[in-house]
């Protein structure tokens, strides 16, 4: 018994480490989208927040091969692989970007989503099946304070090691004296991001190694989230309507998400912030988000349920939404930020609401769930493009309402469409 309790930790902890890993890596996509925007030359914010979209259409279109990849490798090995790819995208990007093609950077983020695609359909639901599926919030609750752990430091890292004095920097490529010497001095900016992105290439390819060689147990989901009597006559996941709803519910969750987080600079520069403040707000939206993974990880399944948790974030969203709209400045940008603490434990609750009883449908069901990042693609480059044309608080508004109000509607609801009852 102790020593399957032990066995229980060590795979908790290695599982919180990877989390920490891909949090790192996906929470840098806020500041490099001002370091792309000032580095390659770009006239707009769509431009830029291609560095969005490249990192997370990388999930809708390889989740599905992911499934199949960890079918035959099983979900350590899986895990190994994925960090190996992120190494090698990590590396592209880093040498691409110091030369300042933008078209090659972005295939590099892009490699970077497919590892973290690959690792994210194996981590996600290991964590959700290793324990009980009814305390699997919690579970996630804690790899998620791990993510955003992380994800507080990575902008603080790349903007102390690459953004520093950036407000200083585009003033002085304003008053160049001639397109050389911007260019000079554009190029010389464009290469601090070498050293930093080299060192993760070479983390990220040790973690692989120490993975595959680590104490981690194979878990077969199949074996392990069952099907509840009546329900394992199903031959297809087209017949999990929860599953489907589920994943459209983690596509307008994860585009509130990275709106609120990697977004939230471009939104304060609509106020005419500076850059040197605005490099650090995803962050603020990181501390709101581990605020309420705490507060998850308190609470679930002791107090409130996962669905229950989830239907208070929604209306967390709605409200924080609607304070957003009818405030100005820092005041705004602060209830954005906020937005952090309603998205904080709706990851942990969505994803074992929509995989629970999918039993030898859970790897495929859970790259469903995956393809669903890709919100995190389509979302924010909607909101980048039609600021342009229109006010950025009242576009802010009216992308933002529908994904949160959808969200309230699964936990209240669509969570149990076509759910068969455990007898």
């Amino acid at each position: 018994m102790e020593q399957t309790a032990n066995r229980y930790t060590q795979s908790i902890i290695i599982i919180g480490i990877l989390f920490f890993i891909f949090g790192f890596v996906t929470w840098l996509n806020g500041p490099l989208i001002t370091y792309v925007k000032l580095a390659f030359s770009l006239d707009t914010d769509s431009k830029a927040f291609l560095v969005t979209t490249a990192f997370y259409m990388a999930y809708f279109f390889l989740a599905l091969p992911s499934s199949w990849i960890l079918e035959r490798t099983g979900m350590k090995k899986g895990m190994a692989l994925g960090l190996l790819v992120m190494a090698i995208g990590t590396f592209v990007f880093g040498q691409f970007a110091t030369h300042r093609n933008y078209p090659a950077s972005l295939v590099g983020l892009f490699v970077i989503g497919s590892g973290l695609s690959i690792l994210q359909t194996a981590s996600n639901p290991y964590i959700s099946i290793i324990g009980p599926i009814k305390s699997a919030a919690k579970r996630i609750s804690i790899m998620g304070i791990c993510n955003k752990v992380a994800g507080i430091l990575s902008p603080i890292v790349l903007g102390a090691l690459v953004l520093k004095d950036i407000n200083k920097l585009e003033e002085k490529v304003s008053l160049a004296a001639s397109a050389q010497e911007q260019e000079q001095i554009l190029s010389a900016f464009a290469a601090t991001i070498y050293l930093p992105y080299m060192i993760m290439a070479a983390i990220l390819a040790v973690l692989a190694y120490w993975i595959l060689k680590s104490g981690l147990p194979e878990i077969k989901a199949s074996d392990v989230n069952t099907q509840p009597t009546g329900s394992n006559t199903k031959t297809s996941i087209f017949q999990f309507a929860y599953l489907w709803l589920g994943a459209f519910c983690i596509f307008v969750y994860v585009g509130a998400e990275v709106m609120a987080g990697d977004a939230i600079g471009t939104y304060g520069k609509g106020f005419n912030i500076p850059t040197d403040e605005t490099k650090y707000f995803t962050s603020l939206t990181l501390v709101a988000m581990l605020v309420g993974y705490v507060a998850g990880l308190s609470t679930i399944p002791k107090i409130i349920s996962q669905q229950t948790a989830l239907k208070i974030s929604a209306w967390l969203g709605i409200a924080f939404t609607i304070a957003a709209l009818l405030t100005k400045g820092y005041v705004s940008v602060g209830f954005v930020a906020a937005l952090g603490l309603a998205n904080a434990m709706m990851w942990p609750a969505i994803w074992p609401l929509a995989i629970d009883g999918l039993g030898k449908f859970t790897e495929r069901g859970s790259a469903l769930l995956i393809m669903g990042i890709a919100g995190g693609a389509i979302i924010p480059k909607i909101f980048a493009s039609l600021k342009e044309q229109y006010d950025f608080q009242w576009t802010f508004f009216a992308i933002m309402l529908p994904c949160y109000l959808f969200i309230l509607f699964f936990a209240m609801r669509g969570h149990l469409i076509g759910k068969a009852k455990s007898s």
